[in-house]
Protein backbone atom coordinates (compact mmCIF):
# COMPACT_ATOMS: atom_id res chain seq x y z
CA UNK A 1 0.00 0.00 0.00
CA UNK A 2 1.15 3.63 -0.88
CA UNK A 3 2.33 5.53 2.27
CA UNK A 4 0.12 8.64 2.37
CA UNK A 5 1.99 11.85 2.81
CA UNK A 6 -0.76 13.88 4.89
CA UNK A 7 -2.36 11.47 7.91
CA UNK A 8 -5.23 14.40 8.67
CA UNK A 9 -6.68 15.90 6.17
CA UNK A 10 -10.02 18.44 5.61
CA UNK A 11 -11.22 18.33 2.05
CA UNK A 12 -13.01 21.66 1.31
CA UNK A 13 -15.75 21.57 -1.20
CA UNK A 14 -17.86 23.84 -3.23
CA UNK A 15 -21.74 23.48 -2.82
CA UNK A 16 -21.54 23.93 -6.85
CA UNK A 17 -19.43 20.69 -7.33
CA UNK A 18 -22.49 18.38 -5.95
CA UNK A 19 -24.93 20.23 -8.70
CA UNK A 20 -22.53 18.56 -11.51
CA UNK A 21 -23.26 19.51 -14.90
CA UNK A 22 -26.77 21.16 -14.14
CA UNK A 23 -24.86 23.78 -11.96
CA UNK A 24 -27.79 24.49 -9.41
CA UNK A 25 -29.49 21.72 -6.88
CA UNK A 26 -28.04 18.00 -5.83
CA UNK A 27 -26.89 15.76 -8.61
CA UNK A 28 -27.26 12.37 -6.41
CA UNK A 29 -24.96 10.48 -9.44
CA UNK A 30 -22.43 13.12 -9.00
CA UNK A 31 -22.64 13.18 -5.03
CA UNK A 32 -21.88 9.33 -5.45
CA UNK A 33 -18.94 9.58 -8.06
CA UNK A 34 -17.32 12.12 -5.19
CA UNK A 35 -18.11 9.79 -2.05
CA UNK A 36 -16.46 6.59 -4.18
CA UNK A 37 -13.17 8.97 -4.64
CA UNK A 38 -13.27 9.40 -1.20
CA UNK A 39 -13.85 6.45 -0.15
CA UNK A 40 -10.17 5.49 -2.03
CA UNK A 41 -8.45 8.10 0.27
CA UNK A 42 -10.12 6.24 3.15
CA UNK A 43 -8.78 3.17 2.70
CA UNK A 44 -5.52 4.19 3.16
CA UNK A 45 -5.74 4.88 6.58
CA UNK A 46 -6.32 8.71 6.28
CA UNK A 47 -8.57 10.27 8.33
CA UNK A 48 -10.89 12.71 6.74
CA UNK A 49 -12.70 15.84 7.72
CA UNK A 50 -15.07 17.69 5.10
CA UNK A 51 -16.29 21.41 4.80
CA UNK A 52 -18.99 21.72 1.81
CA UNK A 53 -20.14 25.00 0.61
CA UNK A 54 -23.53 26.00 0.13
CA UNK A 55 -23.73 27.62 -3.38
CA UNK A 56 -25.48 25.05 -5.20
CA UNK A 57 -28.80 26.04 -3.35
CA UNK A 58 -28.36 29.38 -2.02
CA UNK A 59 -26.08 32.50 -1.99
CA UNK A 60 -26.45 34.74 0.95
CA UNK A 61 -24.21 38.20 -0.51
CA UNK A 62 -26.43 38.32 -3.69
CA UNK A 63 -29.86 38.10 -1.44
CA UNK A 64 -28.29 40.92 0.82
CA UNK A 65 -27.64 42.61 -2.11
CA UNK A 66 -30.72 42.21 -3.43
CA UNK A 67 -32.71 43.83 0.12
CA UNK A 68 -32.81 40.35 2.32
CA UNK A 69 -30.97 41.06 5.53
CA UNK A 70 -27.47 40.09 5.20
CA UNK A 71 -27.79 37.89 8.70
CA UNK A 72 -30.63 35.98 7.94
CA UNK A 73 -29.54 35.46 4.79
CA UNK A 74 -26.43 33.97 6.02
CA UNK A 75 -28.18 31.59 8.02
CA UNK A 76 -30.28 30.33 5.05
CA UNK A 77 -27.22 29.18 3.46
CA UNK A 78 -25.90 27.72 6.52
CA UNK A 79 -29.09 25.46 6.35
CA UNK A 80 -27.72 24.73 2.50
CA UNK A 81 -24.59 23.54 3.40
CA UNK A 82 -26.23 21.11 5.82
CA UNK A 83 -28.77 19.67 3.39
CA UNK A 84 -25.78 19.22 1.06
CA UNK A 85 -23.50 17.54 4.29
CA UNK A 86 -26.53 14.93 5.04
CA UNK A 87 -26.57 14.41 1.18
CA UNK A 88 -22.65 13.26 0.98
CA UNK A 89 -23.34 11.39 4.57
CA UNK A 90 -25.62 9.46 3.21
CA UNK A 91 -24.02 9.12 -0.21
CA UNK A 92 -20.54 7.84 2.01
CA UNK A 93 -22.55 5.45 4.30
CA UNK A 94 -23.90 3.78 1.09
CA UNK A 95 -20.26 3.27 -0.41
CA UNK A 96 -19.81 1.48 3.53
CA UNK A 97 -17.65 4.78 5.53
CA UNK A 98 -18.93 5.47 8.79
CA UNK A 99 -19.85 9.01 8.54
CA UNK A 100 -20.97 11.47 11.30
CA UNK A 101 -22.64 15.12 10.36
CA UNK A 102 -21.63 17.93 12.98
CA UNK A 103 -23.62 21.15 12.90
CA UNK A 104 -22.85 24.76 14.59
CA UNK A 105 -26.08 25.36 14.75
CA UNK A 106 -27.85 22.53 17.21
CA UNK A 107 -30.35 20.33 14.69
CA UNK A 108 -30.27 16.77 17.00
CA UNK A 109 -32.46 15.15 15.01
CA UNK A 110 -30.71 15.26 11.45
CA UNK A 111 -27.07 16.12 13.19
CA UNK A 112 -24.55 15.71 15.79
CA UNK A 113 -23.88 19.48 17.57
CA UNK A 114 -20.01 20.29 16.41
CA UNK A 115 -17.53 19.22 19.47
CA UNK A 116 -13.61 19.49 19.10
CA UNK A 117 -13.18 16.07 21.23
CA UNK A 118 -16.09 14.03 19.71
CA UNK A 119 -14.84 15.08 16.27
CA UNK A 120 -11.35 13.86 16.96
CA UNK A 121 -12.78 10.31 17.94
CA UNK A 122 -14.63 10.07 15.37
CA UNK A 123 -11.47 10.23 13.00
CA UNK A 124 -9.47 8.06 15.34
CA UNK A 125 -12.10 5.81 14.99
CA UNK A 126 -11.55 5.83 11.35
CA UNK A 127 -15.10 7.83 10.92
CA UNK A 128 -15.35 11.03 8.11
CA UNK A 129 -16.84 13.94 9.68
CA UNK A 130 -18.62 16.35 8.00
CA UNK A 131 -18.90 20.04 9.16
CA UNK A 132 -22.00 22.10 8.44
CA UNK A 133 -23.85 25.26 9.09
CA UNK A 134 -20.59 26.78 8.64
CA UNK A 135 -19.36 28.12 12.14
CA UNK A 136 -22.72 28.91 13.16
CA UNK A 137 -22.25 33.09 12.53
CA UNK A 138 -22.75 35.09 9.59
CA UNK A 139 -20.35 36.99 7.59
CA UNK A 140 -17.74 34.05 7.38
CA UNK A 141 -17.91 31.93 4.80
CA UNK A 142 -17.30 27.96 4.39
CA UNK A 143 -13.45 28.68 3.72
CA UNK A 144 -13.24 30.56 7.00
CA UNK A 145 -14.99 27.02 8.39
CA UNK A 146 -12.25 24.74 6.69
CA UNK A 147 -9.66 26.87 8.00
CA UNK A 148 -10.84 27.23 11.50
CA UNK A 149 -11.87 23.29 11.72
CA UNK A 150 -8.59 22.34 10.40
CA UNK A 151 -6.73 23.86 13.22
CA UNK A 152 -8.73 22.77 15.71
CA UNK A 153 -8.12 19.25 14.37
CA UNK A 154 -4.58 19.35 13.87
CA UNK A 155 -5.15 18.75 9.96
CA UNK A 156 -2.01 17.92 7.99
CA UNK A 157 -3.81 20.13 4.97
CA UNK A 158 -6.75 21.43 3.59
CA UNK A 159 -7.43 20.22 0.15
CA UNK A 160 -9.45 22.59 -1.76
CA UNK A 161 -10.86 20.48 -4.43
CA UNK A 162 -12.07 23.14 -7.45
CA UNK A 163 -14.47 22.35 -10.01
CA UNK A 164 -12.43 22.41 -13.41
CA UNK A 165 -9.61 24.08 -12.14
CA UNK A 166 -6.28 22.53 -11.58
CA UNK A 167 -4.17 25.29 -9.39
CA UNK A 168 -3.76 28.50 -9.01
CA UNK A 169 -3.05 31.04 -11.73
CA UNK A 170 -1.67 34.81 -11.52
CA UNK A 171 -4.95 35.71 -13.95
CA UNK A 172 -8.31 34.04 -14.60
CA UNK A 173 -7.14 31.14 -17.38
CA UNK A 174 -10.23 30.95 -19.02
CA UNK A 175 -10.15 34.76 -20.03
CA UNK A 176 -6.24 35.36 -20.04
CA UNK A 177 -4.20 33.09 -22.50
CA UNK A 178 -0.77 34.09 -21.21
CA UNK A 179 -1.91 33.25 -17.62
CA UNK A 180 0.57 31.48 -15.61
CA UNK A 181 0.35 28.62 -13.27
CA UNK A 182 1.79 28.03 -9.19
CA UNK A 183 3.24 25.21 -8.82
CA UNK A 184 4.09 26.54 -5.18
CA UNK A 185 3.10 29.11 -3.25
CA UNK A 186 3.21 30.78 0.58
CA UNK A 187 0.30 32.10 2.05
CA UNK A 188 2.27 35.23 2.30
CA UNK A 189 2.01 35.18 -1.18
CA UNK A 190 -1.39 34.84 -1.81
CA UNK A 191 -2.40 37.18 0.67
CA UNK A 192 0.00 39.99 -0.12
CA UNK A 193 -0.89 38.82 -4.34
CA UNK A 194 -4.52 39.07 -3.77
CA UNK A 195 -4.84 35.68 -4.96
CA UNK A 196 -8.70 34.56 -4.43
CA UNK A 197 -8.14 30.92 -3.12
CA UNK A 198 -10.09 31.50 0.24
CA UNK A 199 -11.54 34.68 1.56
CA UNK A 200 -8.63 36.73 3.59
CA UNK A 201 -9.85 35.53 6.91
CA UNK A 202 -9.00 31.72 5.62
CA UNK A 203 -5.96 32.89 4.33
CA UNK A 204 -4.71 33.97 7.28
CA UNK A 205 -5.79 31.58 9.68
CA UNK A 206 -4.28 28.89 7.45
CA UNK A 207 -1.03 30.77 7.32
CA UNK A 208 -0.78 31.55 11.09
CA UNK A 209 -1.65 28.32 11.90
CA UNK A 210 0.96 26.40 9.77
CA UNK A 211 -1.58 24.33 7.91
CA UNK A 212 -1.03 23.63 4.28
CA UNK A 213 -2.81 23.97 1.19
CA UNK A 214 -3.19 21.68 -1.93
CA UNK A 215 -5.56 23.38 -4.80
CA UNK A 216 -6.63 21.11 -7.50
CA UNK A 217 -8.78 19.67 -10.45
CA UNK A 218 -11.72 17.38 -8.37
CA UNK A 219 -13.21 16.84 -11.92
CA UNK A 220 -9.99 14.61 -12.89
CA UNK A 221 -10.59 11.13 -11.46
CA UNK A 222 -8.14 9.98 -8.67
CA UNK A 223 -6.82 13.91 -7.99
CA UNK A 224 -7.86 13.63 -4.30
CA UNK A 225 -5.66 10.20 -4.11
CA UNK A 226 -2.93 11.10 -6.09
CA UNK A 227 -2.74 14.84 -3.70
CA UNK A 228 -2.51 12.64 -0.57
CA UNK A 229 -0.04 10.55 -1.46
CA UNK A 230 2.13 13.59 -2.26
CA UNK A 231 2.06 13.67 -6.28
CA UNK A 232 2.71 16.92 -7.69
CA UNK A 233 -0.56 18.20 -9.06
CA UNK A 234 -2.28 21.38 -8.89
CA UNK A 235 -0.72 24.47 -6.61
CA UNK A 236 0.61 23.91 -2.68
CA UNK A 237 0.08 26.53 -0.36
CA UNK A 238 2.09 26.54 2.74
CA UNK A 239 4.88 28.70 4.95
CA UNK A 240 7.41 26.84 3.98
CA UNK A 241 8.88 26.79 0.49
Amino acid sequence: MVEPKYKRILIKLSGEALAGEKGVGIDIQTVQKMAEEIKEVHDLGVQIALVIGGGNLWRGEPAAEAGMDRVQADYTGMLGTVMNALVMADSLQQVGVDTRVQTAIAMQQVAEPYIRGRALRHLEKGRIVIFGAGIGSPYFSTDTTAALRSAEIEADAILMAKNGVDGVYNADPKKDKTAVKFDELTHRDVISKGLRIMDSTASTLSMDNDIDLVVFNMNEPGNIKRVVIGEQIGTTVSNNL
